[in-house]
């Protein structure tokens, strides 16, 4: 049982580790957070293993050790807390930056906004489709008749 317990924590926090090694932030959150539940995993096994042993002890004996059971509900709640701050900070620095890599830079084969792809037209790449109110000569720019 302590094998196949320290096999999966070894695996998850492996998961973990190439998840914050990407390049961009919701991995590395998600990374972040699955290192998270390897530690309360760890932590909770530490408490106590036994398979076949029922949960609940009657009488004088061997009982689990209630400490890593409550360690693990608060880095629970913890954990949520902390993995809403950090999703919160990286849909910031997405808007404010206009990239979600956790570097900053934009990817190089990235195409930027508003500049045209190969083969594409520039209205398909633009953000805003093109206001068909300007092309007849009425709206923002337009002059306006003043006998009207």
């Amino acid at each position: 049982m302590e094998l196949l317990v320290a096999t999966g924590i070894g695996w998850v926090v492996a998961v973990g580790i190439y998840l914050m090694l990407r390049g961009r932030s919701f991995p590395v959150v998600l990374g972040l957070t699955l290192i998270g539940y390897a530690v309360n995993v760890f932590i909770f096994s530490m408490g106590r293993l036994w398979s076949g042993a029922p949960p609940i002890l009657t009488g004088d004996g061997a009982v689990a050790d209630p400490l890593p059971q409550a360690l693990v509900l608060t880095a629970i709640v913890i954990g949520f807390a902390t993995t809403g701050f950090v999703i919160e900070m990286a849909l910031r620095s997405r808007h404010e930056g206009g990239s979600d890599h956790v570097d900053g830079r934009p990817d190089a084969s990235a195409t930027p906004p508003g500049v045209a792809a190969a083969g594409h037209s520039a209205a398909l790449a633009s953000d805003n489709p093109p206001d068909p109110r300007a092309a007849a000569g009425v709206g923002r720019g337009a002059p306006q008749e003043a006998g009207r």
